[in-house]
């Protein structure tokens, strides 16, 4: 049996893991990387468009972000309203997902 402090170790480093891991794949992270060089490369032409463009990559990106965890919600509700239980692996992942994206975002 585990100890208290072996646990939380644990934890931290399942933790730690998740943080890691990116919330898009390779090629759809290289395309907001792209456009992020081209609007920090055409602030010194263009400042207020480089502003207004980088405002809307972030909203993209959240936008993005939050229509992935809603979908998974849904996915998750949906089984329980047809009378299913979701199995603790598949609410496991849920919350593991959910503090992954908490941490980074308190760690921001």
């Amino acid at each position: 049996m585990a100890t208290e402090q072996e646990q939380q170790q644990s934890e931290r480093e399942e933790t730690r893991e998740d943080e890691d891991q990116a919330l898009f794949d390779d090629d759809e992270l290289t395309a907001f990387r792209g456009r992020w060089d081209e609007i920090q490369a055409g602030f010194v032409d263009e400042p207020r468009q480089a502003v207004e463009q980088a405002d809307a990559l972030v909203s993209d990106l959240v936008k993005r972000i939050t229509t992935g965890f809603s979908e998974a919600r849904s996915g998750l509700e949906s089984q329980w309203s047809q009378g299913e239980e979701a199995s603790t692996e598949d609410l496991r992942v849920a919350l593991t997902r959910y503090r992954a994206f908490f941490n980074r975002l308190l760690a921001a």
